[in-house]
């Protein structure tokens, strides 16, 4: 729209120059040729509408096209479109033509001769009157040096363009007229005075005229001010006249930057393959009719538009019927995958092609795709203040038609509470029922009670090539939690020996306190070896099902004697602040909750060789992510229950550790129950 503005200040101003009104004539033609052709005559009448649109002017077919001819016929009546060919710039030996070259090509050629003629015919006899004068004045002058045998370094002269003084004049080198009496071309030579510039002063010692070549330059100066004069006026007089039609100019560039844009669209779609979507009836949009009242967005095929087909595109599939929590690694394809349904969504709403093998896309009201924040100095915001602004007003203004995109959402601040931030903002988006994807590696969000129901776990495939994890770019049901941040930052170039220590630092944090130094098979077993085989027995039979059986029966141990002791304790008239014992459960491959996150709790590990391990801390997620980091746990799963304190949580862990001992359960830390002064109850013995 700029170059539109720009236009009307021009036309306003009456300052538009001939090259100007030349494309101005190119546009109207271009639409008159649209209108005279069959095949494109309904393609322009269609685009109106839109035109409409972008421009607000409500102008119809017949008056665009009657204005158009209009404008056509008044600018090829005045401007000269040839470059006027009959209007070629004067030329005579003796005089150099960059001279002429320059003073005449300001007005020369840019209106057609037959409005400027009694000013190109003064023009052309001045230059005449001139080319006589040099002849006359100076041609002696050049000839009687030239005949002269100096020596090497004698004097020389010729005639020269000033062009800094827009002159003619005669230059001599080493020439002092004063000595050239009394031989041929001494008149002229008696003529010569040192030429002065606009100020009256001597330009330098080299450079002489006549006063018969200045008065002859001063005529051609003033006839070419007069031409020039007489051209800018004719081209002021047709601004004036087409600035009333300005609106039709402006209506037909906009048009016409329209169709080509259609044009080059369908062009390189056809090209690339792509496909016209159906758009189908959004979610709620009631006042839209469509056959198939399809809901939601399907897209088969969708390609990101951007990466040449040579470089190796990854087609994916999107059937979303509701919102998409995304997660995959560093590279893995989230940002790529929004931006992608991001073009898709937007060109399908506007009818364009889309690049896809096929696509059924809703009529959204908004679309909406939110990316990386960066922090905001000059309003004194960090960047996760930013993208708590940005997405403040994206909920604000989401609609059950509305199509969400946010990638990475929460990342700018500590993981606890920017994960449940992201899960309240999931909850949200949830129950106004928008279409969207929300891409994460707070996995955390995942162990999070929330209350969805429809939104779809996606993730960004991986696999394994020559034992590296690889990213597919792929979108695929479930859940990736593998961030791949080492082989990322290995192949961005992080040099090898900090990739080393961080991966030492990185074992040391979460290996070093995997388990107790008596986690090892301990000899201090006290539990009944025939009640051991009878448990064994009955909890190891069921094949598939076993460490689900197992996780019953710990849940149920653990409770009853928790339980039991705190109805021990109360009997005795001992407070305890533990009305009941909830056992919760982290999922192999899951998380503990951030709720837990500087709470007292009592964990029991359910190990993959089915003995268990009973431990207290207060930083489960730190102590869960440190035990699966010791060989062959990875699989490993966790129940636990809060408790009020750390003492507590101490005296919990050795009362289960003896009882589930005592109770036939196999424990591979039952030495650190005799490290405690309670917890050592033979109620269940």
């Amino acid at each position: 729209m700029c170059i539109f503005v720009q236009l009307v200040k021009l036309l306003e101003w009456r300052e538009v120059n001939h090259m100007e009104f030349c494309r101005i004539k190119n546009v109207v033609d271009e639409i008159l040729q649209m209108y005279r052709t069959l095949e494109l005559n309904e393609i322009l009448e269609n685009l109106i509408a839109p035109t409409w649109a972008t421009t607000g002017l409500e102008i119809d077919f017949e008056t665009l096209v009657a204005g158009c001819e209009v404008a056509s016929s008044k600018i090829g009546e005045i401007i000269s479109l040839d470059g006027g060919n009959d209007q070629k710039v004067n030329s005579f030996s003796l005089i150099p033509h960059e001279f002429f070259e320059d003073m005449e090509s300001k007005w020369k050629g840019r209106i057609k001769r037959i409005h400027i003629d009694d000013v190109f015919t003064a023009v052309q006899k001045a230059a005449e009157v001139l080319h006589i004068a040099v002849t006359e004045d100076f041609v002696p002058v050049v000839s009687r040096v030239k005949a002269t045998l100096a020596p090497l370094g004698g004097p020389r002269g010729e005639i020269c363009y000033a062009r800094e003084h827009e002159a003619v004049w005669f230059r001599g080198k080493r020439f002092t007229p004063n000595l050239w009496s009394g031989s041929p071309g001494e008149e002229q030579i008696k003529q010569l005075r040192h030429a002065l510039d606009s100020k009256g002063k001597k330009v330098g010692e080299e450079w002489f005229t006549t006063p018969k070549v200045e008065a002859a330059l001063t005529r051609y100066h003033e006839t070419n001010a007069k031409a020039t004069e007489r051209v800018l006026e004719i081209l002021r007089e047709l601004a004036t006249e087409l600035h009333y039609s300005i609106n039709i100019l402006v209506f037909s560039s906009t048009l016409l930057v329209i169709t080509k844009a259609l044009f080059a669209h369908a062009s390189e779609g056809r090209r690339r393959r792509w496909v016209f979507p159906t758009l189908a009836d959004s979610n709620g949009f009631e006042d839209v009719k469509s056959s198939d009242k399809t809901h939601g967005m399907k897209i088969v095929g969708l390609s990101p538009y951007w990466i040449h087909i040579a470089e190796g595109v990854v087609r994916n599939d999107v059937d979303m019927e509701s919102l998409f929590l995304l997660t995959g690694p560093n590279g893995g394809g989230k940002s790529s995958l929004l931006r992608s349904i991001c073009a898709a969504a937007l060109l399908g709403i506007c009818g364009l092609m889309v690049p896809a093998e096929s696509a059924v896309i809703p009529y959204f009201d908004s679309i909406t795709l939110h990316m990386k924040s960066y922090d905001s100095p000059a309003d004194k915001k960090s960047s996760f203040q930013v993208e708590m602004s940005e997405l403040r007003s994206i909920i604000g203004g989401t609609t059950k038609r509305s199509l969400v995109l946010v990638d990475e959402i929460c990342r700018g601040t500590e993981t606890a509470k920017g994960t449940c931030i992201a899960g309240s903002i999931i909850e949200t988006l949830e129950r106004i029922g928008c279409l969207g994807v929300v891409s994460t590696h707070l996995h955390g969000i995942f162990t999070l009670p929330l209350n969805i129901k429809s939104t779809v776990r996606k993730a960004m495939g991986t696999t394994s090539i020559d034992g590296q994890i690889m990213p597919t770019w792929k979108l695929t049901d479930g859940v990736c939690k593998e961030s791949l941040a080492f082989e990322t930052a290995i192949r961005e170039g992080i040099p090898e020996p900090i990739i080393r220590r961080a991966e030492y630092l990185y074992q040391s944090v979460y290996a070093e306190e995997n388990f107790p130094k008596e986690e090892k098979f301990s000899t201090c077993n006290n539990f009944n070896n025939l009640n051991t085989t009878r448990l064994h027995s009955k909890r190891f039979s069921s094949g598939a099902n076993q460490m689900e059986v197992l996780r019953q029966e710990v849940e149920r141990a653990v409770t009853r004697i928790c339980q039991d002791y705190i109805l021990e304790r109360k009997s005795k008239r001992i407070a305890l602040e533990l009305p009941e014992i909830k056992c919760l459960l982290v999922g192999t491959r899951e998380q503990p909750p951030p709720s837990v996150v500087g709470s007292s709790c009592v964990y029991v590990i359910l190990r993959p060789d089915k003995k268990l391990y009973v431990g207290e801390t207060d930083d489960l997620e730190g102590r869960v992510r440190r035990h699966r980091l010791k060989e062959g746990m990875h699989e490993a799963s966790f129940l636990y229950f809060l408790v009020p304190g750390k003492s507590m949580a101490c005296e919990f862990e050795s009362l289960l550790i003896n009882q589930l001992s005592s109770q036939g359960f196999q424990l591979s830390n039952t030495c650190d129950g005799k490290h405690r002064n309670f917890g050592t109850s033979n109620m269940y013995a």
